[in-house]
């Protein structure tokens, strides 16, 4: 990468980091964005986390290629393990949203020094925003955009009230589509849920195919359609 280009989905999540920045990225993915950053801001560090040996060794030499060492620490071990108290962001991204919420839970003592957690899940962020909330974390911003086809969902949270931006009387709903990204209903949000549609129409042909369709699984996702419908169309 050498510092001088991005995904469009990396850019945006280091977009979300704020001043002053000393942030831990777990699961590193060749160290890519802390050599972003830490290229374009001569005040900001980073430490890249990797749990195996392979990314790990990928993740310093990328570093040592863009001469950033000083400022930039490869550190290798399980999720927050490798965080200290000087982190005050950090960076999860591209993994599943169950796997980041039991990495959050499993590194929640580590947190808190931690004022913004910034994920990205690959998939089910809900189980993401209701660790949030559980935690009293303030979901304050979300992003969903689309990049080579593909659909990423982004999650700011900072340290505050966890329903702070949500309706209960909406909250099964807001965690499911996201409270944020309800109310702006952009394009990418458009083509997910059509997306989202489509399969649940699909999984909903095939049990009605079975000699004996399970009544309770067709509900549940005649319901999640509904809501998608009313999602899709109300302004």
């Amino acid at each position: 990468m050498n510092g001088n280009q991005l995904s469009k989905r990396l850019q945006k999540i280091a977009d979300y980091l704020v001043e002053p920045v000393y942030f831990a990225d777990i699961g590193s993915d060749h160290a890519y964005l802390p050599c972003y950053v830490c290229s374009r801001n001569s005040e900001a560090f980073a430490i890249a986390g990797e749990l195996n040996r392979g990314p790990f060794l990928s993740a310093q030499k990328e570093v040592a290629d863009n001469q950033l060492e000083d400022r930039i620490e490869v550190k290798q071990g399980n999720g927050l393990a490798v965080i200290d108290e000087r982190v005050n962001q950090i960076v999860i991204a591209g993994m599943g949203g169950p796997l980041i919420r039991d990495i959050l839970e499993e590194g929640k003592n580590k947190l808190r020094k931690v004022s913004r957690i910034i994920a990205q899940p690959n998939i089910d962020a809900r189980s993401i925003r209701r660790w949030l909330i559980e935690h009293n974390y303030n979901l304050v911003e979300e992003c969903i955009i689309v990049e080579n086809g593909h659909i990423y969902e982004i999650l700011v949270a900072e340290q505050g009230e966890g329903l702070e931006n949500y309706n209960e009387n909406i909250l099964e709903k807001q965690l499911w589509f996201g409270p944020h990204l309800l109310e702006e209903k952009n394009e990418a949000f458009q083509m997910k849920w059509q997306q989202e549609k489509e399969k649940k129409r699909q999984i909903i042909h095939q049990i009605q195919k079975s000699p004996f369709p399970d009544e309770s699984k067709l509900n549940i996702f005649e319901r999640e359609i509904r809501w998608i419908e009313e999602a899709l169309t109300n302004g």
